[in-house]
């Protein structure tokens, strides 16, 4: 993170890099060099440089970052910040709409994109402190530029709403390949970790982490015997930490390596 902009933050990796992710803001992102994957459920979105994306807030996402073309992947963040959204829509006296639906939203190309990033790109210079008002700036200018070029800019920005009770069930089962805390889950659920427990147990009859192992454990097995991939490249995007945690599981479970599973 750019100790001079709170706001601004780059991203670099030498080499690959596998993370969840769940942001309580808001975040406008240029990649700059190599490649990004961003899993959410069902969906899987690639990009690489250039290309400039809105990723709204709590959220949760799978990213994998490559390098490519013997360049590392980097990429440059701007934080919108939810405090600083909130006075701009009282400011501007524009009513929040319902909220959003949708996942990551890849924007298209755009000379103002253009402009704002290589307005923020000198800031990283810097030797000293950016201002409060400069930033409040920049952000500003950000989201007039989402707004002027996105219709529906406002159902993302303009979304202050916490997470509540939802379905428990329809949820886990779309996202249960994060490799989140229990904790999270019972948040993003609009739960206690208590009443996430106890409701959980009464959806499927058994406890979360045990749920989450077998449903985890049939997916790798699915994309292992059904679409011909390696160990090594389906253990993370099963939620699983590291390989050899993945192996004896899936050993345990089936009776036979990941490496020996029958192809199909």
């Amino acid at each position: 993170m750019n100790k001079y902009a709170e706001f601004i933050i780059t991203c670099s990796e030498s080499h690959h890099y596998k993370g969840e992710m769940l942001v309580e803001d808001n975040s406008l992102v240029r990649i700059l060099s190599g490649e990004l994957k961003v899993i959410q459920g069902n969906r899987t979105f690639t990009f690489g440089a250039g290309d400039t994306y809105l990723f709204p807030r709590n959220q949760l996402s799978v990213m994998i970052k490559y390098g490519k073309d013997g360049q590392p992947y980097r990429a440059l963040v701007m934080r919108l910040q939810t405090d600083y959204l909130k006075k701009y829509y009282r400011k501007h006296d524009i009513v929040s709409l319902q909220p959003h639906t949708h996942g990551v939203l890849p924007l298209e190309s755009s000379p103002l994109l253009d402009g704002l990033f290589a307005s923020i790109l000198p800031y990283f210079d810097l030797k000293k402190e950016i201002s409060v008002k400069l930033t409040q700036v920049k952000m500003e200018e950000a989201i007039e530029i989402l707004r002027n070029i996105y219709p529906h800019a406002d159902s993302i920005l303009s979304d202050f709403s916490t997470a509540g009770k939802i379905d428990l069930t329809d949820f886990m089962e779309k996202n249960y390949m994060f490799n989140i805390p229990l904790e999270k889950f019972s948040y993003l659920t609009g739960r206690s970790l208590t009443s996430f427990k106890r409701d959980f147990k009464k959806a499927f009859q058994t406890s979360p982490q045990r749920w989450l192992t077998q449903k985890r454990l049939e997916l790798a097995h699915y994309q292992l015997a059904e679409q011909h991939r390696k160990p090594i490249d389906v253990f993370y995007e099963s939620g699983f930490e590291n390989l050899s945690h993945f192996s004896y599981a899936f050993k345990k479970h089936f009776g036979y390596a990941p490496t020996q599973v029958p192809q199909t």
